[in-house]
């Protein structure tokens, strides 16, 4: 099925890009797949966050969780940051302000370096121990420190980690087994990162999303959240595809689309107006190249609805 992506296979061969699958679905029928070698599970990066996001869909449904909670509600520790210079403590802030990365952090916690020479084994303690630079809500700034707080506030609310709380809810339906996911030192999903699954059982999270929650006759994540979480919720200031605006963890871009994405090219594409999905997994940084590539040789595939 990969003679359709000629176009697209050879501008990848052509510009070096390191991409190992793609798989391009439309109206939920699979028009096109290539495998550079085979299809495995590998890490899906930042692809994560928005996973993460659908449990806290559905923990706002449950009513186990609401867009204005605190950390401040969940986590209490001394020695935490005071309100300074007319800014809030970190406890202050809320799910919403957590879930569109507008924390107020310059130089945002819990990077994967930095996660990994952490001595502090309680990755919620040292986010809180950390002052805000500036007042939440009001501008971007790109966090997996965010997201790791907000698994860890979800797993506060509910008792169980995003991963197990997810796994009847969204894993087990989408015929996602035995699903691997990286935990902090306490074992708190990492939410942020580390969840590993193959690029075909990705493109099952693109047309769930692409069907706005529902899976072969249930509505296993409320609609309207899915319509909120991939809906502008503010602006960004990068170029191209990062300069199109952020909801809850997934990126707005162009042609009326979203993405989930993660580092390298791992990408779960969604275009509404096509009834399109298209998801990637790689092991390349220059990710603008390969969307690029989506949108001159993949697009044109697709017909109207």
């Amino acid at each position: 099925m990969s003679e359709q992506l000629k176009g697209f296979i050879h501008t990848i061969t052509e510009q070096q890009l390191n991409v190992f699958s793609i798989r391009i679905l439309q109206k939920g029928h699979l028009l096109a797949h290539w495998d550079r070698d085979k299809d495995q599970r590998r890490v899906q990066h930042s692809i994560s966050k928005s996973f993460t996001c659908m449990a806290v869909g559905l923990a706002l449904e449950e009513g186990q969780l609401h867009l204005d909670a605190t950390l401040g509600d969940y986590f209490s520790y001394d020695h935490v940051p005071v309100a300074q210079r007319n800014l809030p403590s970190p406890q202050e802030l809320k799910l919403r302000d957590l879930l569109r990365m507008s924390s107020g952090h310059d130089s945002p916690p819990l990077w994967a370096d930095e996660r990994a020479s952490l001595t502090e084994k309680d990755w919620a303690k040292y986010y809180l121990s950390l002052p805000l630079d500036r007042a939440p809500g009001e501008q971007f700034t790109y966090s997996s420190g965010d997201t790791f707080m907000i698994s860890a506030m979800l797993q506060a609310a509910t008792g169980q980690t995003v991963k197990d709380y997810l796994t009847p809810r969204l894993f087990d339906p989408l015929g996602i087994h035995d699903v691997e996911w990286e935990t902090s030192p306490l074992g708190v999903t990492l939410g942020c990162a580390g969840l590993w699954i193959s690029n075909e059982e990705l493109s099952r999270f693109g047309q769930l999303l692409l069907q706005e929650g529902h899976w072969e006759g249930t509505q296993l994540v409320p609609a309207d959240w899915i319509r909120q979480a991939t809906s502008q919720q503010i602006e960004t200031t990068g170029g191209g595809d990062w300069g199109k605006g952020y909801g809850y963890q997934f990126w707005m871009c162009s042609h009326g689309a979203y993405r989930a994405d993660g580092a390298n090219g791992q990408l779960c594409i969604v275009i509404p107006s096509k009834e399109a999905v298209i998801c990637i997994n790689s092991e390349e940084e220059n990710m603008q190249g390969i969307l690029n590539a989506v949108w001159n040789e993949v697009l044109p595939l697709y017909t109207q609805r």
